[in-house]
């Protein structure tokens, strides 16, 4: 499971048998979420408000980089 992004505690990564829509998984302690990468849609939830808040933000000015990794890891062969 590729980790793109380690920051203010959260990790930012995607699952290697991932599958469309893109979307990030993002974990902080026993916490997590998972948002989609276009929409910033909110699919899983289980982050404090405060802690979903800044990784949305988070995931905002990182989304163009996190779907060139997205786009090179899955279509990698």
């Amino acid at each position: 499971m590729p980790t793109l992004l380690l920051q203010d505690g959260f990790r930012f990564f995607f699952y290697a048998n991932e599958h469309e829509p893109k979307h990030i998984h993002i974990a902080k302690a026993d916490d997590f979420a998972k948002i989609e990468l276009t929409t910033l849609r909110i699919v899983n939830n289980y982050l404090k408000p405060k802690d979903l808040k800044k990784a949305l933000a988070i995931v905002q000015s990182h989304s163009a980089e996190f779907e060139v990794q997205w786009n090179e890891y899955f279509n990698k062969g």
